[in-house]
């Protein structure tokens, strides 16, 4: 799903960027209400899950990959708001240091997989979650028909961005300047994807981790649910635990790490990210790379590690593992330096810490470890 340069005009990655604009205005206004003194290593923690997890390719039958994202995750945690900050930072540094994205189609990337998929994500948990309590099974299924949504609408919206291209962008002859694309390849070549794969993949992670979150620590879950009773028996949630929510998702992030290469197993690549050398021009009809998509495709060509791996291909899975490394510190890094800046700003406004407030059921908030 992350569009490259050159897939998109000039013009319509302006219109992104204005639109992404507002909302990164928006979210680093509104993010201070949840990310507070304790919760900012958790975001951390989420931002880094979100990188890591759009690095494992997963096949799709037609000989494409997809990947699933975490926005919901993050939106439902945290608040969607939190989720524009986390994945849009994910998002930069992808683009930036590993190439995965474009730089001048950033705003789009950002439109779909950090802002329509976890609000879209967000609003169907919300709507089927309701009230019930946090450690309801309603809410495992509500969070995992959330991801699933909402990450099938982002790929919706990026079929469309690439689709409209070549009736909007065109020479005299009506060849394609950017995206070869029509709407009638786009949208069943990214939906065949995301309802298939993709969309299961992020379903298993927005329902698994909060199943997890409701037997280790449903007080998680109460950061953005403010007033949402947890359950009638709520004191397991004090006893005392070796295997802590933080605890185990660095493990698992660890885990992740190490099998990363796994990812390089998948054949082919996704949808609509080839390099213009690697467009399968017959398929679309064309006698040539379209001219503004070989204009700007190497638009950025300074990433650190370019595909993920060292510009040599050798050693992939080394480099695909020292990637996953350098990403999640760096994401990992920023969202934390970035949570900082916010309590610094309420500190000069004067508000009250974080750690003081009582929860929704009068006992000490909690945090992520």
């Amino acid at each position: 799903m992350h569009i490259p340069d050159g897939y998109l005009s000039p013009q319509t990655c302006a219109v992104a960027y204005a639109a992404a604009v507002p909302f990164w205005v928006v979210a680093a206004r509104r993010v201070s209400r949840v990310v507070k003194n304790r919760n900012v290593p958790f975001l951390a923690l989420l931002s880094a899950l979100c990188f890591l997890i759009m690095m494992f390719n997963v096949p799709i039958p037609d000989g494409t990959t997809a990947h699933a994202v975490g926005g919901s995750l993050v939106a439902i945690l945290l608040g969607p708001w939190a989720a524009v900050i986390a994945v849009s930072v994910a998002l930069a540094f992808q683009a930036l240091l590993f190439g995965d994205g474009g730089v001048l189609s950033f705003g789009a990337n950002v439109i779909n997989m950090a802002v329509i998929l976890p609000f879209v994500g967000y609003g169907v948990y919300r709507l089927i979650a309701g009230r019930v309590e946090l450690t309801s099974p309603r809410r495992v299924v509500a969070a995992a028909i959330g991801g699933y949504i909402g990450i099938n609408t982002a790929a919706l919206a990026a079929a469309i961005e690439f689709g409209i291209q070549p009736d909007l962008f065109h020479t005299a002859s009506g060849a394609p300047l950017y995206s070869p694309y029509h709407l009638s390849q786009s949208v069943p070549a990214m939906l065949l994807a995301h309802l298939t794969i993709a969309g299961a993949a992020e379903a298993a992670l927005c329902g698994g981790v909060m199943a997890y979150l409701q037997k280790a620590d449903p007080a998680m879950m109460a950061i953005n649910s403010p007033g949402v009773p947890l359950t009638a028996d709520e004191v397991a949630r004090s006893r005392p635990r070796v295997f802590t929510p933080g605890r185990v998702a660095l493990a698992f992030i660890a885990l992740m790490v190490l099998l990363t290469p796994l990812g390089l197993l998948a054949p082919g690549g996704a949808f609509g990210e080839d390099s213009p050398s690697g467009l399968n021009l017959h398929k679309y009809g064309l006698q040539a790379v379209p001219s503004g998509l070989d204009k700007y495709n190497g638009f950025w060509s300074h990433s650190l590690l370019g595909g993920y791996g060292f510009s040599d291909g050798q050693h992939p899975n080394v480099g695909y593992i020292l990637s996953a490394v350098l990403g999640i510190v760096v994401v990992g890094l920023a969202i934390f330096l970035i949570g900082l800046l916010v309590q610094a700003v309420l500190g000069l406004r004067g508000a009250p810490p974080d750690d003081a407030a009582p929860r929704p059921d009068g006992s000490a908030r909690v945090g992520a470890g």
